[in-house]
Formats: C-alpha cells, structure tokens, sequence
C-alpha cells in the first residue's frame, strides 16, 4: 500500500460541523489522499464521550460519513449528498488518542450515484467501525439552495485535484 500522504486542500470559512474552519465546535477535519483511498487522522476530545472515555456514536458516525463525502468529492470531482449510510461499531472508540478514518469507492456503476465504504482505525491498524454509504451525485444547477459563491469555490477546488 502507498504509504505518501497527499494533502487535499479544503474550503477555508464554511461551516459544516466535520471539515468546516469556522465552526467553533466543528471537528475541523482535514484530509489527504494516500493510494486510491481519502484519509483524516483526527483526535476526539472529552467533548466527544458518549460513554465513559469512549466515542459517542453519533460522532463516529459523522466521521464516516464525513470521510466517504471527501472521497466521493475528490474522485469523483463531483457536488453530492449522502443518500443512505450503514455503519457498524465493532469496538469502543477512545477520546483523546489518534485514530484515522480511510474512505474507498466501492461502485461508481450509475452516472447519477456513488457507493463507498470507510474504516474507523486506532493506531495500531485495529477497525473500530466500519461505514457503508450511498451517495446522489448532484450536478450543479440542482443546488439552488447553495449560494453561488460556495459553488464557484468547490468548482475551483475540483480543479485542484488530480
């Protein structure tokens, strides 16, 4: 496996609670591209329990989902929503240690959808959960509810990427 992380730039001042900069109790993601995957390694704070210590799932989920979007995004240079999601938790997710959530495409058949699958994974390479989504590719001019300036700017970054 390809072990060169590949930083992907992100949209600066939006507020999505995941990967927006201007979010004051946003995640902030961020993301790179190692091999055929999209990745961010993230450290969950005390804000994030669920249980004792551990991840709320909503988090963990928001996780996943966040990281298949970004894949989706990057490879397919395309505007899209979550249309349906699966997530399994397998183990606890531990706050403020380093965990890496690692989103793949897994079925690019329909022009108009996109499936992709991501791995929630502690340090030592362990899956703590697993997601599976579907995600509607939107063209443009069905976005009216975006304000055109966001648009220009994720047309610009589709542009960036390879």
């Amino acid at each position: 496996m390809n072990s060169n992380k590949t930083p992907i730039p992100i949209l600066e001042g939006h507020d999505c609670f995941a990967c927006g900069t201007n979010n004051p109790i946003g995640l902030k993601l961020d993301f790179y591209r190692q091999g055929s995957s999209i990745c961010s390694d993230v450290i969950l704070s005390r804000n994030h329990v669920g249980w004792q210590n551990m991840a709320h799932g909503g988090i963990i989920s928001t996780l996943l989902d966040e990281v298949m979007s970004w894949t989706v995004i990057y490879f397919k240079k395309a505007f899209s929503v979550t249309r349906q999601i699966q997530v399994r938790y397998l183990r606890p997710v531990p706050v403020e240690v380093p965990v890496t959530v690692k989103g793949t495409i897994t079925s690019d058949s329909k022009a108009q959808s996109c499936q992709a699958e991501a791995i929630l994974l502690d340090s030592k390479g362990k899956i703590l959960a697993k997601g599976k989504g579907e995600f509607a590719i939107l063209s443009e001019d069905k976005l009216t509810a975006l304000p055109d300036e966001f648009k220009k700017q994720m047309l610009e970054l589709f542009r960036m990427f390879p």
